[in-house]
């Protein structure tokens, strides 16, 4: 694992789905942080950018997140996606997830205060 991460990734095996125009794949999401996703490469994955909306529902809720991510690599039948864009909705409740799986609230605020303050410097 690369000890240059900022952001604590939790093991999330779930369903997803990665869309870029008018294209759709349905995949399954390995891992999340608040700054980005690892995912199975789709079957028949043709991207017209590295643009990608990811989507994908929290088990037992009604909750669906959002991510706009960019294609930041594709080695080994995986995809890495880093987050340029969430709603605050969608980050409310990755944050909610992310806490719950990590036991440790501090943490996860400092990592949501330089979230904050990357997507403000971009």
């Amino acid at each position: 694992m690369d000890d240059r991460r900022q952001f604590s990734r939790i093991l999330f095996l779930n369903n997803a789905q990665l869309q870029c125009d008018d294209k759709t794949w349905q995949t399954t999401l390995l891992d999340i942080s608040l700054n980005g996703a690892l995912l199975e490469l789709p079957l028949n994955f043709s991207p017209s950018s590295k643009q990608l909306l990811l989507s994908f529902s929290i088990a037992d809720s009604d909750i669906v997140v959002h991510m706009e991510t960019e294609l930041v690599h594709q080695k080994d039948h995986l995809l890495g996606l880093a987050c340029r864009h969430i709603d605050v909705e969608s980050i409310s409740n990755l944050r909610r997830l992310i806490e719950l799986n990590l036991g440790d609230a501090d943490i996860l605020d400092r990592e949501l205060a330089l979230f904050i303050d990357m997507h403000n410097h971009e």
